[in-house]
């Protein structure tokens, strides 16, 4: 089985993606490795490179750093463009070990070029929508997407509050979304909100500072997936 294809039966099921973003570096590993010896299956990375985003975060090197960690371990990685001309990076990030990648259609005026370089590359493609941006800007490339990401808080920083508004736009993403395809969300899950982007049709549960901001990552990550049902 390819990685591409572990990501799309992974991704077929409900999984909490713990984000590196809120890890502490200089324990990297083993920071992902408590997540994964507690069940985690994907691990998320969140690229930022101070223009379509302010901060400056991580790049195609940290992947590769642990990509073979996470594969062997039965997991695949999840890269997360929060980049202008997402199409510059994408050989990079695939080169890294990235299994999915999800790009900005506000980054992105050539969205279905984009994906079908992600496909070229062999991984599952995926595209983002900011919490200011509506559904319907991705109606024309949803029924090409593998995954689509919902934010639920504004691109940027870990541990903002989650925008009450982004359930029922997660329904209307769903609708829009062919059979098979996957709902993520990120910003402000947690025990509280898990339950509810579950319930509006999301799979994929993104938790950044709700597991690597506590004491117990492992024991965060699980009483996460327990509220969503994962």
């Amino acid at each position: 089985m390819s990685y591409a294809d572990r990501a799309r039966e992974l991704f077929s099921t409900t999984q909490i993606l713990p984000s590196i973003l809120s890890a502490d570096f200089a324990r990297l590993g083993e920071q992902v490795a408590t997540v994964m010896d507690a069940g985690a299956r994907v691990i998320h990375i969140d690229v930022m490179d101070g223009a379509f985003v302010p901060p400056i975060t991580i790049g195609p090197l940290v992947v590769e750093a642990i990509a073979d960690q996470v594969h062997e371990a039965g997991g695949v990685l999840d890269v997360h463009l929060m980049i202008e001309n997402p199409d510059r990076q994408i050989d990079a990030f695939a080169k890294a070990g990235a299994d999915a990648i999800t790009f900005h259609i506000e980054a992105a005026p050539h969205a279905h070029r984009v994906i079908g370089q992600i496909r070229e590359a062999g991984l599952l493609a995926g595209i983002v929508l900011n919490p200011g941006t509506a559904v319907d800007a991705i109606a024309a490339v949803a029924p090409q997407v593998d995954l689509a990401l919902c934010m639920s808080v504004n691109p940027g920083w870990g541990g903002q509050k989650f925008i009450p508004e982004s359930v029922e736009k997660l329904k209307r993403i769903r609708e829009l979304l062919p059979e098979g395809a996957a709902l993520e969300v990120d910003g402000g899950v947690d025990e509280r909100t898990a339950p509810l982007v579950a319930g509006a049709g999301a799979s994929l549960l993104v938790a950044g500072s709700a597991i690597f901001g506590k004491p117990d990552p492992a024991a965060a990550f699980k009483a996460i997936a327990a509220a969503a049902g994962a």
